[in-house]
């Protein structure tokens, strides 16, 4: 029989901390979900893909299946003894749960699993089913995480009807906002390839600098959009510049440069594959040399437009704080971008102030607080069925 006894969000939340779920390793972190879950009557998969693992997990049948999707994996810790407390400790001081993971995101995940079962333990009876969809490859790749996942539940049938992903969304307060969208990504490697030679004897070198230069100002000086109404506008930002050479008289054989673009749905990706090409192209006009590029989208812009999904998510929020939020595309990546492709998905978690910082932490009473709003959500989805 399902265990109907309430899970502590808090003390999962620490559970979950003290695992060293570093990408790809999920350190224990999905076996302690593992057995919340199928206490509470959950059929529980792992889907293991190469050195990381996933879990899926199912509480019913019957359609339709909102699903809360996220990841156990987190980032480095970076220089160990500039935190306050264990990174991997989970304590409690100030009214606030320190650790690697406290607000990206395991004490969202354990919000969601207490949320549950608390609703469970009171009797409550869903119109439809509830699911987990796990992953511990967020952070890093996402190539064997979420994308994967997604892939083999569709293959055996599973059908996911609205998903809620519990990434951090608040800037400073819970309820300030909700992620309806996300801007896709393109990374590019640049290498500028010459001939070495010494700097008194130009003309017996190809110097692949100055051609480097050229094609990083073109690139920079270009305004890609002004954004639209649901986006921002979209940045290309230079991240590195390097030539490797450390001495004055010599004129360097290869120069690398590596680049982002953050774009919205004015773009298609493609577009912005060709404009980079073609820019390459006029660089390297008069240069006898080559230009080397690598180019990828690790991913593209989505956006989940405001329906009754939307409604439903904000009126809890504003049931718990107050507030009614913000609906947002602002911020980075998250594995939305995989999951949009089979649901309507939106993400609202905890505050994002200090993820991926040394001395990682999420206020107590926020983690109760997303508990309670988690709550109001299932039952409003489902009640609007």
């Amino acid at each position: 029989m399902p265990n109907t006894s309430k899970i502590d969000p808090v003390s999962l939340t620490r559970d979950l901390i003290r695992c060293p779920s570093v990408t790809p390793a999920d350190a224990g972190a999905l076996g302690i979900l593992q057995d919340a879950l199928e206490g509470m009557g959950f059929v529980c998969t792992r889907y293991p893909f190469k050195e990381v693992d996933n879990l899926y997990a199912r509480r019913g049948t019957r359609a339709p299946n909102v699903c809360y999707a996220g990841h156990v994996d987190v980032v480095p810790v970076g220089d160990a003894t500039q935190w306050r407390h264990n990174p991997f400790g989970g304590e409690i001081e100030d009214g606030h749960i320190w650790g690697r993971g406290a607000s990206d995101m395991k004490g969202g995940i354990a919000a969601f699993v207490a949320a549950v079962s608390e609703l469970l333990a009171g009797g409550w009876v869903p119109s439809g089913s509830i699911s987990f969809l796990i992953t511990g490859d967020e952070e890093g790749p996402a190539l064997h995480g979420t994308k994967k996942l997604l892939e083999a539940i569709t293959a055996k049938g599973e059908i996911i009807d609205h998903c809620l992903v519990g990434e951090p969304t608040n800037p400073n307060t819970l309820g300030e906002m909700i992620k309806i969208g996300r801007r896709g990504s393109l990374n590019g490697i640049i290498k500028v390839v010459g001939t070495q030679g010494h700097v008194a004897y130009p003309d017996l070198a190809g110097n692949p600098v100055p051609t480097m230069l050229k094609l990083l100002t073109a690139l920079a000086s270009k305004k890609l959009d002004e954004g639209n109404g649901n986006f921002q506008p979209s940045n290309l930002e230079i991240t590195s510049v390097d030539v490797g050479n450390p001495a004055h008289n010599v004129i360097a054989e290869t120069a690398t440069a590596k680049f982002n673009i953050r774009f919205n749905t004015e773009h298609s990706g493609e577009d912005l594959l060709a404009w980079v090409e073609g820019e390459a192209k006029t660089a390297r006009c008069g240069f006898d040399g080559r230009i080397e590029l690598d180019l990828t989208i690790p991913g593209r812009p989505f956006l989940t437009k405001p329906c009754g999904f939307t409604d439903t998510l904000s009126a809890a929020i504003k049931d718990i704080t107050g507030r009614a939020p913000t609906l947002s595309t602002s911020g980075g990546t998250s594995d939305a971008r995989f999951i949009t492709h089979y649901a309507p998905v939106v993400e609202f978690g905890l505050i994002g102030k200090t993820i991926h910082q040394v001395n990682e932490c999420a206020a107590v009473e926020d983690i109760k607080n997303l508990l309670q709003i988690y709550k109001a959500f299932l039952v409003r989805y489902f009640e609007g069925l």
